[in-house]
């Protein structure tokens, strides 16, 4: 018999794991692609959220009546606002005009009070991100509220483990891969834990932008790939977590994303465009029997104003 879900919330994760067609290596492999999208707000943020609040309510930190805060390029901060409109709590996200405005829309149409953090030219970088976690700081202080902290949190990890546990499923245990693009690390951490739990030998790739890219080295500088590269080594990041770190331009993310959406009908966000491009290229190191699992980690329908414009300067060009 199915169970009928009692909110939203139930909604959250089981999503489908699906092989891109059109967009595939010159050798053969398999690339699937995690379609966390089917999420209810688009994003793969949900799952992370809704563990952040549930382990927080359950060991008291968050109480009836209470209220919550956090800093977020837009996906968790909508996230947020979707589990705190379910369970009634007020939430205070800060977040920058350097994000997609429709996130912004978004938080504000389910309930969210907005401090917006301006940016430098539109663009992430490691001072925005500082200032906008202390000026969450500041307000978690000042009201008393649950801050959730995304940078640090590891409550969220038994979210990601259990997404690991989903992909170990729907591939039948055949996996030699995983790749996933790196914001506060959490993802790729709790998935490459599930996975290896379950088989040593899969590969992990994880994705910065080449604009940023301080995991494996680089400068701190500035990107468009909205969601990923804080601009510094991010407190969940392990050094032991990847096999490989690949870069990938805002330009390659940008152009992944539209093949995708044109080639596949898979509609997604720069992150997206970054760890597919990222996977083709695990694919052809790793051979032509290889399956190689990666993230739609949200809809495209996140960034139509960015997209549009995009579109319209190559239309000018």
């Amino acid at each position: 018999m199915t169970v009928q879900p009692r909110t939203i919330l139930d909604r959250i994760g089981n999503t489908s794991l699906i092989p891109l067609r059109h967009i595939v290596p010159s050798n053969g492999a398999r690339i699937l692609l995690k379609l966390e999208n089917e999420n209810p707000t688009g994003s793969m943020k949900d799952r992370m959220a809704l563990a952040m609040i549930e382990v927080a309510e359950a060991d008291g930190r968050l109480k009836p009546g209470g209220s919550v805060v956090e800093y977020t390029g837009g996906s968790t901060g909508v996230s947020l606002a979707l589990v705190c409109a379910v369970k009634g709590y007020p939430l205070d996200v800060v977040t920058s005009d350097a994000f997609a405005q429709e996130k912004l829309d978004h938080m504000r149409l389910l309930g969210a009070t907005l401090h917006i953090v301006e940016s430098e030219g539109g663009r992430m970088t490691e001072k925005l991100t500082k200032d906008m976690i202390e000026q969450a700081r500041i307000i978690a202080e000042a009201k008393g509220s649950f801050w959730t902290d995304q940078m640090r949190n590891r409550d969220q990890l038994a979210a990601y483990h259990r997404m690991a546990d989903e992909i170990w499923q729907q591939t039948g245990g055949r996996i030699d891969g995983f790749v996933q693009s790196v914001g506060t690390a959490a993802s790729l951490r709790g998935i490459a834990e599930g996975l290896r739990r379950h088989h040593d030998d899969i590969r992990i790739v994880a994705v910065e932008p080449a604009g940023s890219a301080v995991l494996s080295g680089g400068p701190s500088g500035a990107h468009k790939i909205d969601g990923i590269g804080a601009g510094y080594v991010v407190p969940l990041w392990q050094p032991t977590l990847a096999d490989l770190i690949e870069r990938i331009s805002t330009e390659e993310a940008m152009a992944m994303a539209f093949r995708l959406a044109r080639e596949e009908g898979l509609f997604a966000g720069t992150s997206t465009g970054a760890n597919v491009l990222a996977a083709l290229r695990l694919a052809e190191r790793l051979g032509p029997d290889v399956t190689i699992v990666t993230v739609m980690c949200d809809t495209g329908m996140k960034y139509l104003k960015t997209f549009g414009t995009r579109l319209g300067a190559n239309a000018r060009a």
